[in-house]
């Protein structure tokens, strides 16, 4: 066995069964660390352990060593590999234990009395050397950089009529073949080949005396070659042929070759093997055979074909040539050397190894390799070179022996497009081939017929059509099919195209074709001067009373910017599933509007329900009776006007420039800085009968700007002689009482209106009781109720606190809102959006109405590209559009000396018996919803209601099941520990939840305790009185249900502040903690939310982290996230 050098002492154990394939792979596997487990009983001599081999399972590897006085000897070695015996993983045993400290020690130990007679030789080596070879040898494999020379030997064997042992002519034996083999440096200075071979190279590389990368390189060599080694073995050794080198990376271990200091030898020449870095060109020579190029003197002889190599521009004889490699990818040819001086040796059979340009056909291989020619007879000369010359071009280097043979120009092909232009949207499409040749063009059809067998440039036209792409994705009539059938789409030869084909072709597809440089397009006729309107299509509805008098017809006319549409054909391209509509001036417009499927939806509806005898010719008509459906028809033409006027003072703003109102006399306010920014920009909206929307930060006194700019309008109206126009005032019920405090404070000489009841129930008739107000208060819910009675009034303004509340633009307190006649309307809310941005759509819809498109454009072209797709260009459009017309300042932004607000998350462990019923219902509910989340809207309530109940079990397991009272809520346990000590310390404390259930549960535990308490929910009928009541009392909680109290309140008097349980909505838990934290506090705010572990509230959190990015993203910041609440948000809240 080798030597294995160590740190201090050599060791070696015999191995005499064990062959040297074997030892070899052996090392390397003990190199490769793949033993473990490794034991040695030297008593018994028997050594085992585990030997990891290419499977997943170990070996159980043996083996029984014998002291023996020249050392110890392994005698046998067992193993469970199928070798059985003696194999690699034995032999990766025995070197893993000449490393090992303890069983080296053992082997290195003397038996008691034994006196070898020639004991283990050791030598003692310096501390140096033993520092040094820690550091540059590998355990077994001594470096040896310099080490004995190796060269790579080839061989040329020229073709034989060989015969295989079956009586056939061997293939591979009739062409030239270039063979290798290693060779190493003998002692006298001369290539030999020793014991070097292809086979034994794995096992070289263990041997010290071998120059280690010479050796790493041929046994890439050999790996890259890829076929069985020793195929023909001419005196004993074994050759690789180079001709069937599977590799495609010769040339470059050629080069390795060369930086690794191997020679390239020949064994029949003096000269090194040369490797050629330019490359070779096969190809086909034409000579006149009766030209100078030609070996034959006929006159008027014809053409000859034959084969033709070249490297670096110097002709090569054919017949002196081999290809190598499997394809092939380079030549050799043997050549005899230049001439030599007088008594030097001769130089002969060099041998040239170059690689080639490109790939050559199985055909032209075998022309070369045979020496073929072939005569072509004067008479078909002619034929020749106009049909199978070109074609021979496309895959063949063709040239000519001299000047004798002149080789036609290969004609170019363009593809040509014929498009003819006619009325009402019509093109015909013709499409060819152009082949020209000087000044020759000669047409073509684009598919070529299966008979035709003139010349066309396959290659060059397959090349073109590809880089047409695939345009018959935008227009269909584009394509045909390959096979006439059901085969894959191509460009049809000819086409005509009408309506939106002809948009399409002509807006998409014809500027791209004009941009190929190999694509020739030409027109005829006229086109139409295509475009998308800049406006939506107008409707307009008009009826008149019919015979019957119950019966009305309903007149319908839709126009776009001025141009009157076929009302036919709009519904008939609805009914039809079209998303434009085409004009015959060429405007276009999406069809895909809100508005256009409504009405179709209503005509249907209309249409199925008219039933009047009277109607002999079928026009459309309404009943007086369906009032219902008149309304809706009715909404679709008022939107249109706002729109319009809204563009009417947008320009109205451009002409007159940008100046406010003065400060009113009437405000009993000194402003701050930033309300007095507000005001001015407020009223800079207000004279210009723009609106806007006031989304300042809860807390920063966004009523008392409003109410400014209330002061400037009446006093302006006054000033100028004209009679005072009331505002109206709508907010949520619980506000609407602070809002009149707010007046009575801030503006004493307004005249102010509350309305707390209908106009029927009060019995008072609206003129009666809205007589000589300044302002009018009112809530959303009678606002909406009595709708007809504000609609008959002038209103100066129109404004919307807590605007929120109309963020659904399909209901109708949003339809009231938008459609109510005001010259000036503002949306006042510090969440503008809490979702998604539709609902932000829905508030600059009725302040603005012309600022945004219908609620689907605004879906495409914001909504769904900044929420789902992070689009960062839109976003910063939509914030540009957006910034004349809304305000938003932060507290930390324009009050400096509010006191700081800390938020922290309290984790509640829940206790064993609650966590084993959440987890029960948990995975009840999972499998219930997690089937229904793919169509969400369908099953909303079912999904909807299970959230509700795991969020309720994770409150407190009674709110679902009041036959569990016994189980604590750990919730409650928090929070009371948590109030001991706040209430203590004389603080006051703001309780949300947005369960009343559970606000009653936590009402029931202060009673118990004795804790005095304020209660507020949405059925508190004395609303003000409680606030009052905490705000001038002495209890330290108010318990606030979120939904009730989560706005319209100003309780600084509290300075902590818990949120029970956690919703998604961000903006709902923001406006509750800015009861406390705005004007007027003096104390830090501390806002505790409680969120039970391992249950829905925690990916609620992440939920709601992920929309409060998206507010801010529209509001403030830059980056990009966010989005309603969609079928993956709902899995996510289900998932395990």
């Amino acid at each position: 066995m080798p030597s294995h050098p160590d740190d201090n002492w050599e060791l070696a154990i015999q191995t005499p069964a064990i062959n040297d394939r074997s030892l070899a792979a052996g090392l390397a596997y003990a190199m490769g660390s793949r033993v473990n487990g490794i034991t040695f009983d030297s008593a018994t001599g028997l050594l085992l352990g585990k030997v990891r081999g290419n499977g997943v399972q170990p070996y159980s590897t043996s083996a029984k060593l014998v002291r023996k006085p020249s050392g110890w000897s392994c005698t046998v070695g067992i193993c469970s590999c199928p070798v059985r015996k003696d194999c690699k993983h034995v032999a990766a045993l025995l070197f893993t234990a000449e490393d090992h400290p303890t069983i080296r020690a053992q082997l290195l130990a003397q038996a008691p009395g034994m006196q070898t007679a020639n004991p283990i030789q050791t030598t003692k080596r310096p501390a140096w050397e033993l520092a040094l070879n820690r550091l540059i040898t590998k355990p077994g494999v001594p470096a040896n950089p310099a080490g004995i020379q190796l060269a790579l030997q080839f061989e040329v064997e020229e073709p034989a009529a060989h015969f295989s042992y079956t009586g056939r002519r061997d293939p591979a034996r009739s062409v030239r073949q270039l063979k290798a083999r290693p060779m190493m440096m003998g002692a006298k200075g001369k290539w030999i080949r020793g014991d070097v071979s292809w086979n034994n190279l794995s096992y070289i590389s263990f041997r010290r005396e071998f120059n280690e990368a010479q050796v790493e390189w041929l046994q890439t060599f050999m790996a890259a070659h890829g076929s069985p080694s020793g195929r023909h073995q001419p005196s004993g050794a074994m050759w690789l042929s180079l001709n069937d080198f599977a590799g495609k990376n010769l040339w470059s271990l050629l080069e390795e070759a060369r930086k690794a200091g191997i020679p390239l030898i020949h064994t029949a020449g003096t000269e090194p093997v040369r490797v050629e870095s330019e490359a070779a060109v096969v190809g086909l020579s034409l000579a006149r055979t009766g030209s100078e190029g030609s070996v034959d003197g006929k006159p008027d002889g014809g053409l000859r074909l034959s084969p033709s190599v070249t490297v670096d521009g110097e002709a090569v004889d054919p017949a002196t040539v081999g290809f190598v490699g499997k394809p092939a990818n380079g030549i050799f040819y043997t050549q005899s050397g230049a001439d030599t001086l007088p008594g030097a040796p001769q130089q002969k059979n060099l041998i040239t190894l170059a690689p080639l340009g490109g790939s050559l056909s199985d055909e032209l291989l075998e022309f070369v390799t045979e020496g073929s020619t072939l005569e072509i007879p004067a008479e078909d000369e002619g034929r020749f070179l106009t049909s199978f010359y070109p074609k021979l071009r496309q895959s063949t280097p063709v040239q000519a022996a001299d000047e004798s043979v002149e080789l036609p120009t290969l004609a170019v092909p363009t593809l040509s497009l014929l498009a003819n232009y006619g009325n009402d949207h019509k093109v015909r499409l013709h499409w060819e081939w152009h082949y020209t040749s000087g000044t020759l063009v000669t047409a073509q059809p684009l598919w070529r017929h299966p008979d035709d067998r003139g010349y066309r440039d396959d290659a060059a036209e397959a090349r073109i059509l590809e880089s047409l792409g695939h345009p018959w994705e935008i227009v269909p009539a584009l394509a045909e099919s390959s096979t006439g059938g059901w085969g894959a789409p191509r460009l049809t030869a000819t086409a005509e195209l009408s309506g939106l084909d002809t948009l399409a072709f002509t807006e998409e597809v014809l500027p791209a074709l004009r941009q190929l440089p190999d694509v020739v397009v030409e027109t005829s006729g006229d086109i139409a001067d295509y475009r998308e309107a800049e406006e939506a299509p107008v409707v307009s509805i008009s009826t008149k009373e019919t015979a019957s008098g119950d019966w009305f017809d309903l007149g319908i006319v839709i126009t776009l910017e001025g141009e009157p549409v076929s009302f036919a054909a709009v519904f008939s391209a609805l009914a039809a599933g079209q998303t434009r509509m085409l004009l015959p001036s060429g405007a276009h417009f999406s069809l895909d509007l809100p508005e256009l499927h409504q009405l179709r939806e209503l005509i249907d509806e209309a249409r199925s329900l008219q039933d009047n005898p009277d109607n002999k010719d079928g026009t459309l008509q309404i009943s007086r009776f369906q009032v219902g459906l008149w309304d809706e028809l009715a909404q679709l033409g008022i939107v249109d006007e706002q729109a319009a006027a809204w563009r009417e003072s947008v320009g109205g703003l451009l002409d007159d420039g940008v100046t406010g109102l003065p400060l009113p006399a009437g405000l009993n306010a000194e402003l701050r800085p930033y309300q007095l920014e507000g005001f001015n920009w407020l009223s800079f909206l207000y004279k210009h009968s723009l609106g806007g929307v006031l989304a300042d930060d809860m807390g920063l006194g966004k009523t008392v700007q409003a109410l400014a700019l209330i002061c400037a309008a009446q006093e302006l109206a006054t000033s100028e002689g004209r009679d005072r126009a009331p505002f109206l005032v709508v907010a949520p019920t619980s506000v609407v009482s602070n809002w009149a405090l707010e007046a009575q404070r801030f503006a004493p000489g307004l005249t102010v209106r509350t309305v707390s009841e209908t106009f029927a129930k009060s019995g008072l008739l609206p003129s009666e009781a809205l007589a000589g107000a300044d302002v009018v208060i009112t809530s959303y819910a009678l606002f909406r109720i009595d709708y007809e009675a504000y609609a008959y009034f002038q209103w100066a303004g129109l404004m919307l606190d807590e605007a929120q509340f109309v963020k659904n633009h399909q209901s109708k307190a949003y339809q009231c809102a938008r459609k109510l006649p005001a010259r000036f309307k503002l949306a006042i809310t510090g969440t503008p959006l809490e979702n998604n941005l539709m609902e932000f759509w829905a508030l600059t819809s009725i302040v603005a109405p012309g600022l945004f498109p219908s609620p689907k454009r605004f879906a495409e072209n914001y909504q769904k590209p900044v929420e789902k797709n992070g689009d960062s260009a839109q976003l910063g459009k939509l914030r540009r559009r957006v910034r004349p017309l809304m305000m938003r300042r932060t507290k930390e932004q324009v009050i400096q000396d509010l006191p700081p607000k800390q938020e922290q998350v309290l984790e509640v462990v829940l206790n064993p018996r609650h966590q084993k019923v959440y987890q029960t219902h948990l995975q009840r509910e999972r499998q219930k919803i997690l089937g229904l989340i793919d169509d969400v809207n369908k099953n909303r309530f079912t999904i909807f209601q299970s959230l509700t109940l795991l969020r309720q079990l994770s409150l407190d397991a009674s709110l679902v099941d009041s036959s569990m009272s016994a189980v604590r809520s750990s919730k409650l346990d928090v929070l009371f520990e948590q109030l001991e000590d706040i209430i203590s310390e004389g603080h006051r404390t703001l309780i949300f939840s947005q369960f009343t259930g559970f606000l009653g549960k936590v009402r029931e535990r202060m009673d118990a305790e004795g804790i005095e308490y304020c209660y507020l929910d949405g059925s508190t009928r004395n609303r003000g009185d409680v606030v009052s009541e905490f705000k001038n009392g002495t209890a330290p909680v108010f318990l606030i249900s979120l939904k009730a109290g989560g706005f319209g309140l100003n309780l600084t008097e509290a300075d902590y502040v818990f949120l029970l349980d956690p919703w998604w909505n961000p903006a709902s838990e923001a406006q509750a903690v800015d009861r406390t934290h705005r004007i007027g506090q003096a104390r830090n705010v501390m806002v505790y939310r409680l969120v039970a572990k391992d249950t829905i509230e925690e990916k609620v959190m992440a939920l709601k982290a992920r929309k409060s990015q998206l507010f801010a993203d529209v509001m403030e910041g830059d980056a990009l996230a966010g989005g309603s609440l969609t079928a993956e948000d709902l899995a996510a809240l289900f998932a395990e």
